[in-house]
């Protein structure tokens, strides 16, 4: 059988652009693998292209076949005992089963018999005719239409007047070719397969486009349409011709670089045609980033920046028309983007009427949590734990400024320019305290306060920004846990893993003296008795953040789990720990020590009660346990020494040298001697042996 490409398009209305490239390789990847399925691919070389532009959806797949092959299958039909009698002859169960097979009594003869004992049963041998490929077509396009990604149905009625069906856009057109051949009979939403789709809405050179082949698709649309079908294609296009726009301005501006905007206008448009447009500079005296979130998020323009990182009055404008006299795109754009600009500016103007320091009491009005009280309290409390945090660290100064900054954090929420641009709380809260006159530290703590906003974000720059940063965080974490409003799942609506994982990266990179356990007791004063002392199940909490960003580092689940098995609780030594064990294990001494070391611990756990390191030498009597002492004696001091002085990797090593003692220990020593004062005194030796090697980490987790 000849194989050819096939083309699948559904025809439809606007899709929602933020989900369209979801959308398209959802839509392509479900018909690929459902023919695959049914084994109407010629072979392994077959290749998918999906294609997704506002109004289609469509594959490209190439060497498909016209029909399956025909497949020889067994199949089981029930235990000889059931479908044979004494004598050897078919039951009326076994005939009536052949039967539903299409196949008659004769056939009986032919049935194979598999398995042993009341195992064995009786095979069918049959061949089953291969899918043709209209009817496989049908199943995958069904297959894709029910799992495809649909953020929000929508209920529309067909053509009939009747009918109505389910889909995120009204369908218009379905086109299935194999080669130059429609598949006749394949039918979804109400649409029967056809060889005609459309082009742009205005500037399609004929309509409809009637697809001569598969593989005249894009090429069509491309010159009949006047539609780009790729999205991948359409996004480069669009990014070519943002940085030619922005060379022909000239003086080294680009466009602002955003790929979830450059994919969303990808989603708007077909033919891409991008235009340079201006404002008056007036409105820069605006802090850019109202500017810049105001054209993006409600314009989806692409803004100029000069060569300093700095707005300039150009911005970039993605049309979907190509008119010969553009002017009339670029002036409705320039018209419609200044009313935008110009709220900006009266909101700008208006908030620095009023000082941050005068917004304070109306956080009281403004309902945070209805078991933790209003923001106004909220305040309070982050404030009492930057004090804190800052007198953990021995700064006074530190104290007073973090103090200030973790009061005029939030008021920036109560401002026109954040109440109708949310993401810019902490910015503008920024710009308002310099226009108050404020230090630049206080300013620049009341922006970095809500960092990092998400994974890979930058931290706090300044040690005031640090500490409000840590106690917004923790004042969210031990609060939340404190009244049991946990994360559940991929349920998290008040961030509590970021916040988790935030306050991890404060505390490692900024190397903060800080223990853990310590910083999160200290928080519980701040809420009086509005919780319960959750500690234990948050440490467990932010251990787990730790081990996963760990292990996402290239730590292998081995040494991350020695590690934390002790519960450092400066997260800043975690590092150092982690390489000290990594350069540990290449030792020719790591296995048999942490072999021993899982031993020792297992024989600590199992003794009748606890056991202390304290060896009376006097006691030993063996010269094995006696080498050990010896070899303790000389060699934990100095490992003692490096882990005191923060050398984990050379303490590690030092104690590579137990290894032959221990080894002659375990030997030549019954630990569990009849003597009760020998064999305390060995399972103290023991215990010193272990104490001694498990300060950098629990060496028994890297026993294999």
């Amino acid at each position: 059988m000849n194989a050819s490409n096939l083309l699948v398009e559904l025809f439809v209305e606007e899709l929602p652009p933020k989900a369209l490239q979801k959308l398209g390789d959802a839509f392509a990847g479900v018909l690929f693998e459902q023919l695959k399925a049914q084994g109407l691919l010629a072979s392994s070389e077959a290749r998918l292209t999906a294609y997704a532009s506002p109004r289609r959806l469509a594959a490209h797949i190439t060497e498909v076949l016209p029909q399956a092959e025909d497949k020889a299958v067994s199949q089981k039909l029930m235990p000889v005992s059931v479908g044979l009698d004494a004598g050897g002859q078919p039951t009326p169960a076994l005939i009536k089963k052949l039967a539903s097979l299409g196949a008659g009594e004769e056939a009986v003869a032919g049935l194979t018999r598999q398995g042993e004992g009341k195992a064995e049963a009786l095979f069918y041998a049959s061949t089953v005719r291969g899918v043709l490929l209209a009817d496989g077509v049908q199943k995958a396009l069904d297959e894709a239409i029910a799992k495809l990604p649909i953020p929000k149905v929508m209920r529309y009625q067909l053509a009939d007047g009747w009918s109505s069906v389910n889909f995120v856009r009204p369908a218009h057109g379905l086109v299935v070719l194999h080669g130059t051949e429609v598949l006749i009979g394949v039918k979804t939403l109400g649409l029967t397969a056809g060889s005609a789709t459309h082009g742009h809405r205005f500037e399609a050179a004929v309509d409809p486009v009637v697809i001569r082949d598969a593989n005249s698709y894009a090429d069509q649309l491309r010159e009949e349409g006047a539609v780009i079908a790729s999205f991948t294609e359409r996004r480069a296009e669009i990014a070519r011709q943002l940085q030619a726009a922005a060379e022909r301005v000239g003086g080294g501006v680009r466009p602002i670089e955003d790929g979830a905007l450059l994919d969303e206008v990808t989603a708007l448009v077909e033919r891409p045609n991008v235009l340079v447009c201006e404002f008056e500079k007036e409105f820069l005296d605006v802090p850019q980033e109202c500017l810049i979130l105001t054209m993006k998020a409600n314009q989806k323009y692409f803004p100029l920046l000069d060569t300093a990182g700095k707005l300039t009055h150009q911005f970039l404008v993605v049309s979907n028309i190509s008119p010969q006299d553009a002017s009339a795109v670029t002036g409705g754009n320039e018209r419609v983007v200044r009313p935008r600009l110009a709220d900006a500016k009266f909101f700008f103007d208006q908030d620095r009427k009023k000082t941050l320091a005068s917004r304070v009491d109306a956080l009281g009005k403004v309902v945070y949590h209805n078991k933790l009280g209003t923001q106004g309290e909220r305040v309070e409390r982050v404030r009492a734990i930057a004090k804190s945090i800052a007198r953990q660290l021995g700064d006074t100064d530190l104290a007073r400024q973090a103090d200030l900054a973790a009061q005029l954090a939030k008021t920036d929420l109560i401002t026109d320019m954040v109440g109708e641009f949310p993401e810019l709380q902490g910015t503008m809260g920024r710009y308002y305290a310099l226009n108050d006159g404020l230090d630049l530290a206080v300013a620049d703590a009341i922006e970095d306060h809500y960092k990092p906003r998400f994974a890979g974000d930058e931290l706090p720059r300044g040690q005031v920004g640090v500490v409000v940063a840590l106690a917004d965080k923790l004042e969210t974490l031990v609060g939340m846990f404190g009244i049991g409003n946990l994360p559940t799942g991929d349920r998290d609506p008040f961030a509590l893993r970021r916040h988790a994982l935030g306050v991890v990266r404060m505390l490692v990179e900024k190397d903060l003296a800080l223990d853990l356990e310590t910083l999160l007791v200290s928080v519980l004063p701040a809420f009086g008795d509005k919780i319960e002392d959750a500690t234990p199940q948050l440490l467990d909490f932010i251990y787990d953040r730790l081990a996963g960003s760990l292990r996402e580092q290239g730590f292998s689940a081995q040494e991350v789990d020695s590690v934390l098995a002790l519960r450092p609780q400066r997260l800043s030594d975690v590092q150092k720990r982690l390489e000290a064990v990594r350069a540990f294990g290449q030792l020719s001494e790591a296995p048999a020590l942490a072999a021993a070391n899982k031993r020792v611990g297992n024989i600590l756990k199992k003794a009748d009660q606890a056991v202390q390191a304290q060896v009376n030498a006097a006691v030993l009597a063996e010269a094995a346990e006696k080498d050990l002492y010896a070899a303790l004696q000389s060699v934990a001091p100095k490992a003692q020494q490096q882990f005191t002085a923060g050398d984990y990797t050379a303490s590690l090593q030092t104690l590579a040298a137990l290894r032959a003692p221990v080894d002659a220990f375990f030997e030549h020593v019954m630990v569990n001697a009849e003597d009760p004062a020998l064999k305390a005194n060995r399972l103290g030796l023991l215990a010193t042996l272990h104490e001694a090697m498990n300060r950098v980490a629990d060496l028994s987790r890297l026993a294999s």
